[in-house]
C-alpha cells in the first residue's frame, strides 16, 4: 500500500556513526545524512499545514551551500587543484590499464574518455570569447578555417585547460592536411609513472581525444594522436599529430582557394 502524503520515510541507520556520515548531491555537494533527514520533516510539516498567502522559500534558497549551476561560466580562475587532477587522472589509467589487453588499446580508452570532454570544451570556451563584460558581443565568433580553430585551439583552448599556451604549432612539410600542436611538458603526465614494460605508452592519448572531438563537434573532422618526442630539459614532450580529414581539405580549397 502506498504511504499516506503525511507519512515520511526516513533513511534506518545501522549505528550511531551512519548518521553522521556523508552522502554526495551532485548539486549541493556532500551532505550530512541527519541534515537531509531535517531538512525533509521541516519541509513535510510546512507542506502538510499551508498557511493562506504563505511564500515558501525556494530549495536553493533554503541550502546552506549553492548550487553549482549558480556558479557564474565566465570565470576564468583555474577551479581545480593540480594534485587532485593527477590523482583523478592516474586512477583514470589504471581503471582503463586493469581494463586493456594491450598499449593500443589501452590508449584507445583514455582517447574515447577524452573525445567525450571536447564538444563541452569548445562550448564553454566560446561561450567565454563571445561574451564581453557579461553582454553577448554583436559578432559572434565562429572559426570557419582550419589554421583559425588550430589557432584557438594552441591558445584559448590550451590555457583554458591547462593554464598556459601550447609551446609549438607548425604545418608538415610533406603532407598537406597534418598540422602538430607541440607541448613541451604536458601537464597530466607529470605524475604518471610508465612501468617498463608499457614504455611506448603516452598518457596523452587522453587530451589527443579532447582535441579531436572539439574539432569533430565544430565541423573540423580529423584523426589526433599523440607523440613523445624528447629533446634535451623536456623528456615528456609532447607532438599532437592533427590529420584532418580529405573533406575538410577540399572544402578549404573551394572557400578560399
Amino acid at each position: 500500500m502506498a504511504p499516506h502524503n503525511n507519512d515520511l520515510i526516513l533513511p534506518s541507520y545501522s549505528t550511531a556513526a551512519d548518521k553522521n556520515s556523508e552522502v554526495y548531491d551532485p548539486t549541493l555537494g556532500p551532505q550530512k545524512l541527519d541534515q537531509i533527514t531535517a531538512s525533509l520533516v521541516t519541509t513535510t510539516s510546512a507542506t502538510s499545514t499551508p498557511n493562506p498567502g504563505q511564500n515558501f522559500p525556494s530549495s536553493s534558497a533554503a541550502s546552506k551551500k549553492a548550487s553549482i549551476y549558480d556558479k557564474n561560466l565566465n570565470r576564468r580562475i583555474p577551479e581545480v587543484n593540480l594534485a587532485s587532477l593527477s590523482f583523478l587522472f592516474q586512477e583514470i589509467v589504471s581503471w582503463s590499464h586493469q581494463n586493456s589487453k594491450g598499449i593500443q588499446q589501452l590508449e584507445n580508452k583514455l582517447n574515447i574518455l577524452g573525445y567525450s570532454i571536447g564538444p563541452k570544451v569548445l562550448e564553454l570556451c566560446y561561450l567565454r570569447e563571445n561574451q564581453t563584460n557579461g553582454n553577448l558581443k554583436k559578432t559572434l565568433k565562429k572559426d570557419i578555417r582550419i589554421i583559425e580553430i588550430l589557432q584557438f585551439i594552441h591558445s584559448v583552448i590550451w590555457k583554458s585547460l591547462f593554464g598556459k599556451t601550447a609551446d609549438e604549432l607548425e604545418k608538415s612539410q610533406d603532407v598537406d592536411n597534418e598540422f602538430m600542436i607541440i607541448d613541451n611538458d604536458p601537464l597530466i603526465s607529470q605524475f604518471i609513472s610508465v612501468p617498463r614494460d608499457l614504455k611506448q605508452l603516452n598518457c596523452c592519448a587522453f587530451v589527443a581525444g579532447v582535441i579531436e572531438g572539439l574539432l569533430d563537434s565544430a565541423y573540423f573532422q580529423a584523426n589526433v594522436t599523440a607523440h613523445n618526442v624528447p629533446k634535451d630539459g623536456y623528456p615528456l614532450r609532447t607532438i599532437y599529430l592533427v590529420k584532418f580529414d580529405k573533406s575538410v581539405t577540399e572544402r578549404e580549397m573551394i572557400r578560399f582557394g
